[in-house]
């Protein structure tokens, strides 16, 4: 028995080992936050989009930067970020990046202006960018290997509860207070988690952490803010021809290309290349990042849908919203079970063609549909995520060893972010095309020099429309019709990239892998069955 147990210490001290099931809900607490501000501003962006005094008067490209603001720096520095938690201490780096957080935070909340509001974002993703990375990879070095599915099943369980409390919470808050308040209710949950994490959490680091590779930050940052940027300004302007467009989405792909050389001939690299040279791992990290390319993108014209065609009020919409995260929140502990069973490939297969089949299933959402069909689309939906974010990150987390847990998560969570900004700027594009396009011809009861900033949304229509008092009646039908035509090919636009993950998982991800090794290796079949 002794003997036995003798490599146990070194890996995990028994302190720690005891109370790793306090330090996982403290993590969860940590990167409950970052979540749930993504999923609050969901609910608020109509409100923002309000003119003053009741919002902001953002156009639908500046709410889109607004969100990819804060995703750009977060997914621009997870990086540098996972290797300064495997340099430093994920502790240090984690209560600083907490700290940080919660001030953007509080200066979010006191924006005057849409740009404003951008800039405090993006600080508030250079916190979230330290956070996220720091809980996986605490979390790594305080469970033994064979504990490790389930953490990262309670964990990504958690990221269902966060997307579950929030636009719950902030339907409640902008029924009551002003729409700043969406952003000043993370302070009070950021002071209690670094208290906790003070008090709980142990420090670890990677004894041999690289360098820190600025250029290879600086690479990432501006082709990805680049490549959004023109992506976005061509959603607004209603072509992708424009040469200032075209002009702005090659450079940021040129400036990408070069980062990935750089990365490969630099000797303390961000991203170490040689990790794709692993298929499993290349087909989980893209997997992670297709889900979230579609389901922020589905996110961010479902509220207009709600809110704006079906006149639910944040709170209403927030509450609608509820299957989604409750599906992620009863499946994702429990997805580990499914894959013992039938293997990665079949579960995450599974769930990217589940996902497919709810996108798709938009476009029988009308403005008279009952709201019970939007409430199985949503249930639906989270349960494909549950099944493909737990195994996918298990594999992720497993495919590297312990020591470079902070360059894992890292990768991860660069990939889900950079997947979301992308969906977001891509869909939110074909959206605001898609719905120009079919509102043009119907916006000839403004004046000209008002038409354009009319087209560029269904809140911009809908406001002008009320400026013109009853004359403006047609113009509202033709808005939701407009929208409901732009969010049919949007969900269309969804469903083929979650096709493309599908096919992806299913040609790279393993089957039941535990077949081979027979007898002697029957106890690791759990393990094999989610970590290869």
């Amino acid at each position: 028995m002794s003997t036995s147990a003798i490599p146990a210490p070194p890996r995990i001290p028994e302190a720690v080992h005891r109370r790793r099931w306090a330090i996982l809900g403290v993590l969860m607490l940590s990167l409950l936050i970052v979540v749930l501000d993504n999923s609050i501003l969901n609910v608020a962006i109509k409100t923002i989009s309000t003119p003053e005094p009741t919002g902001l008067g953002a156009t639908q490209g500046e709410l889109e930067w607004a969100i990819n603001s804060y995703t750009l720096v977060f997914a621009g520095l997870l990086f540098t970020a996972g290797l300064l938690g495997d340099r430093l201490g994920r502790k240090k780096v984690l209560i600083a990046g907490l700290v940080v957080f919660g001030i953007g935070s509080a200066f979010a909340a006191q924006s005057g202006s849409p740009v404003q509001l951008i800039v405090f974002r993006a600080l508030m993703g250079l916190g979230a960018a330290f956070v996220m990375p720091a809980t996986l990879a605490v979390l790594m070095n305080v469970f033994e290997r064979e504990e490790q599915p389930k953490a990262i099943g309670i964990w990504a369980g958690g990221v269902g509860l966060a997307i579950a409390i929030g636009p719950i919470t902030g339907g409640v808050l902008l029924d009551h207070f002003w729409w700043g308040s969406v952003f000043l209710i993370n302070v009070p949950i950021v002071i209690v988690a670094v208290a906790l994490m003070i008090w709980l959490v142990p420090d670890s680091r990677d004894p041999e952490p690289g360098r820190v590779d600025l250029v290879g930050v600086a690479l990432s940052v501006v082709g990805l803010v680049l490549l959004v940027y023109g992506i976005i300004k061509g959603g607004q302007l209603a072509d992708f021809t424009d040469p200032a467009v075209l002009g702005t989405v090659l450079a940021g792909l040129a400036v990408l290309v070069a980062f990935v050389l750089y990365e490969k001939r630099c000797d303390h690299p961000s991203v170490d290349i040689s990790y794709f040279k692993n298929r499993v791992f290349s087909a989980a990290i893209s997997a992670i990042a297709l889900v979230f390319f579609a389901l922020m993108g589905v996110t961010f014209f479902s509220v207009f849908y709600t809110q704006s065609v079906r006149g639910y009020s944040p709170l209403q919409t927030g509450l609608l919203m509820l299957p989604l995260a409750a599906a992620q929140l009863i499946f994702a502990p429990r997805a580990r079970l499914v894959v013992d069973r039938f293997g990665v490939r079949a579960v995450c297969t599974g769930g990217l063609l589940l996902v497919m089949a709810t996108l798709a299933s938009f476009t029988i959402l009308d403005a008279d549909t009952p709201i019970w069909i939007l409430e199985v689309i949503f249930f639906l939906m989270g349960t494909g995520m549950a099944h493909i974010m737990t195994p996918t990150s298990v594999v992720i987390m497993q495919a590297l060893p312990r020591e470079k847990a902070g360059s894992a998560s890292a990768l991860s969570n660069t990939f889900r972010q950079v997947g979301g900004a992308l969906g977001i700027a891509v869909l939110g594009s074909v959206l605001s095309t898609a719905y120009r396009n079919g509102v043009e011809e119907k916006l000839t009861l403004l004046p000209e020099s008002a038409r354009h900033t009319a087209g560029e949304s269904i809140e911009a229509t809908l406001g002008a429309a009320a400026r013109l008092g009853p004359r403006g009646e047609p113009l509202v039908a033709a808005a939701n019709d407009s929208f409901l035509h732009a969010m049919h090919v949007t969900a269309l636009w969804g469903a083929g990239v979650a096709v493309i993950g599908s096919l992806v998982v299913f040609l790279f991800l393993p089957g039941r892998t535990p077949k081979e090794p027979r007898p002697q290796e029957k106890e690791a079949e759990p393990v094999g069955a989610a970590g290869h």
